[in-house]
């Protein structure tokens, strides 16, 4: 009986794929434990360590249809152990002497941790391939909106123009950054581990490095240069990322969840046939797809910082600090797939409203271009005066009721200063719009090659 959002069926699919629950579910958990012990096995055979037809019979059971998880579980509960009911399930289908060579030399946290890893690798592929996409929308975004200004806004009021694609080439350049981030933690996540009890690998013998190595070659992992049980900032790093790039989802998904206010209605999500905005008012059309992008990144961010207090450890193994991850990987990772499918998705569907984003830049009436006025009346009156006088109009019109340029006509300094061709350029937005252009261009040239790539 399903008690978890991930799973139930009518919530699941706001907090991950099928995809991804496939990748954290316990059946491929499991399925990661075996394909350890098929590579220990194989690669203890290579060395001379186990006898090859051990290996081989044991890489051939090493599968989870052979694993009875309700008959695994219940002995898990009865010995208090989490991982010798399946290693006893896994010798139990070798034969009696094949079966003795399961799991030789390894320690429990060598098998789980280097199942993290190997579920950790699955997913980022996938996280790679997501955020591609969702880089692949926004600069569609910031080209196809590059010249259209819309209100540029600090402190939550209208500041000066900008335009929409300036808006999405930032959020594009940020993604970026994350990528990077993605990519230069690779070496450093997707490490396994072969280390023994406390780390010594004392059980494994002299060339315990050399079977370290040919074993992680084998399952497609880094190998480590010492144990890192109770080192624990390889997780968390990732983690700590995935919580980063929920966060700059989280802003996205906010700040469009925002300009589809009916005050502003300067974009729209996309609408499919039968969404209903509410059980009682009819008309409405919510903008459920950011603001679940929106929400999805606060449970996020706290398991990531519950893998920060995993950091924590006593000793070289701890149980207490160690076990939160079982909880806290899987769902960082599942809430940080589901916001990037559904980021993806929500941007290839946007609708933008130049009409609506031009009519808002109209609502100040001109007031939201008072610097560049005063920049340019700075060469002929200097800055403070040019600062002064228009203070002076702007008080004066917004008290009145007076749109910028009628202010500006009646302030007896600027009414000399201006002309009336000179107050209407300096108040047309689409004229005031800086390097924003230029930066959308230099945005999405450097973002091309993950891009394109």
């Amino acid at each position: 009986m399903p008690v978890s959002v991930f799973d139930m069926q009518s919530l699941q699919h706001l907090w991950g794929t099928e995809e991804l629950r496939n990748i954290f579910s316990e059946e491929n958990r499991i399925q990661k434990w075996l394909d350890f012990e098929a590579a220990l096995a194989a690669a203890q055979a290579e060395m001379k360590i186990i006898p090859e037809a051990a290996a081989k019979e044991i890489a051939e059971k090493s599968q989870v249809a052979n694993i009875d998880i309700a008959a695994m579980s219940a002995e898990i509960r009865r010995i208090k152990h989490s991982l010798v009911p399946a290693l006893k399930q896994l010798q139990a289908a070798c034969s009696k002497e094949n079966g003795e060579w399961v799991h030789y030399g390894a320690t429990t946290q060598d098998v789980v941790d280097t199942g993290v890893a190997l579920q950790l690798k699955e997913f980022h592929a996938v996280v790679m391939r997501d955020m591609k996409a969702v880089g692949v929308e926004l600069s569609r975004l910031a080209v196809a909106n590059r010249d259209v200004p819309m209100a540029g806004r600090t402190h939550g009021v209208q500041a000066l123009p900008i335009t929409f694609g300036h808006k999405c080439a930032l959020w594009l350049d940020e993604l970026g950054r994350h990528h990077e981030r993605l990519v230069q933690a690779e070496p450093r996540v997707l490490v396994g581990m072969l280390a023994g009890a406390v780390g010594s690998q004392a059980s494994l013998g002299p060339k315990a490095q050399e079977l370290e190595e040919r074993v992680m070659a084998k399952l497609g992992l880094g190998s480590p240069a010492i144990s890192w049980a109770p080192a624990r900032d390889r997780f968390t790093e990732y983690t700590t990322l995935l919580a980063m790039i929920g966060a700059t989802l989280s802003k996205i998904g906010n700040e469009l969840f925002n300009m589809q206010r009916n005050e502003f209605g300067e974009v729209e999500e996309g609408f499919s046939e039968g969404k209903l905005g509410s059980s009682t008012m009819p008309h409405k059309r919510n903008p459920t797809s950011a603001e679940n992008l929106a929400g999805l990144s606060r449970p996020l961010r706290y398991n990531a910082a519950m893998m920060l207090e995993g950091m924590v450890q006593e000793g070289e193994r701890d149980g207490i600090a160690w076990k939160m991850e079982w909880k806290a990987v899987p769902e960082c990772c599942m809430i940080a797939g589901a916001m990037l499918f559904q980021a993806k998705n929500l941007l290839s569907g946007l609708k933008v409203k130049p009409d609506v984003m031009a009519a808002n830049l109209d609502k100040m009436r001109g007031y939201l271009l008072s610097e560049r006025v005063m920049l340019e009346l700075s060469e002929r009156l200097g800055k403070q005066t040019a600062h002064e006088w228009i203070y002076e109009a702007s008080m004066h019109g917004i008290e009145n009721k007076l749109a910028f340029a009628d202010a500006m006509r009646h302030h007896e300094g600027l009414g000399k200063a201006l002309s009336d061709a000179e107050i209407l350029d300096f108040t047309n937005p689409a004229a005031y719009l800086g390097q924003c252009a230029a930066s959308v261009d230099r945005v999405v040239a450097e973002q091309s090659g993950w891009l394109n790539g």
